[in-house]
């Protein structure tokens, strides 16, 4: 297909215009006009753009592209070395941040909310389709420890547990990746468990002091998901040679 029909449908799809984000959202770098083959990646790493070149993709399509607000604008080392194996290669890449996050099939969220066995899904709050956190419950409650395990078992990484109670988890709320300081508004509902992607020290305070038990599963554990459906999705609707590249990363 054309770069431009699925950017099209992308745009469609993932509406990135409903979000203010960190970065550009859609064509990043451009790159040859037809597009037979894409690799999808949760981010636009050097070893992904390797694994491009060498299946001879049209696209690289990740959920954290470049170009970021407040990075410096020089091109120059690492930036440089990426954006060179996608000029010299006429590799395309398009990014979607925010609006991957969110969307309410293939998004991140919704995705580790099918991963999970998460039942009763809905925004944290009520009515706001655009809500980067969702909340909802499992169908049997279950120990501190145990959801420890069970997000091991189902993200391949253990997570950090912090816990906040002693109670049984049945109510919990989620955000993929860097989502961590949400934990203050996810403990104003009342919740048994919050789950994102990262921790920082200020979390641990918050979560024992308000009495909620926090998970940090995994920044790109967390965000597997997504970009994988999407990849999923492309090639299912337009019959597209879709790899996904999944690059090791302990955060």
């Amino acid at each position: 297909m054309q770069r431009q029909e699925l950017l099209s449908y992308l745009d469609g799809l993932l509406k990135p215009w409903q979000l203010k984000d960190y970065a550009p959202n859609g064509l990043q770098v451009e790159g040859r006009d037809e597009i037979h083959t894409i690799v999808t990646a949760v981010t636009a790493d050097q070893r992904v753009l390797d694994k491009a070149v060498e299946l001879g993709a049209d696209c690289v399509l990740v959920h954290h592209g470049y170009f970021w607000k407040s990075e410096p604008a020089v091109i120059t080392g690492m930036k440089q070395r990426r954006l060179k194996a996608l000029l010299c290669n006429d590799i395309n890449l398009i990014g979607y941040h925010l609006p991957l996050d969110v969307h309410p099939e293939l998004g991140n969220n919704a995705q580790l909310a099918r991963l999970l066995r998460i039942s009763n899904v809905r925004p944290l709050h009520e009515g706001n389709d655009t809500d980067l956190v969702l909340r909802g419950e499992f169908e049997t409650a279950m120990s501190g420890a145990e959801l420890a395990e069970y997000l091991g078992h189902k993200l391949g990484r253990q997570p950090l547990h912090i816990a906040g109670h002693n109670r049984p988890i049945k109510t919990l709320a989620w955000c993929s990746g860097g989502a961590q300081d949400y934990l203050d508004e996810v403990a104003s509902f009342g919740l048994d468990a919050f789950i994102s992607g990262e921790v920082s020290e200020r979390t641990y305070h918050s979560a024992v002091e308000q009495g909620i038990d926090y998970f940090a599963a995994g920044h790109h554990a967390t965000e597997r998901g997504g970009i994988q459906a999407l990849g999923d999705h492309l090639a299912s609707k337009f019959f597209l040679d879709v790899h996904f590249v999944d690059t090791p990363n302990p955060v």
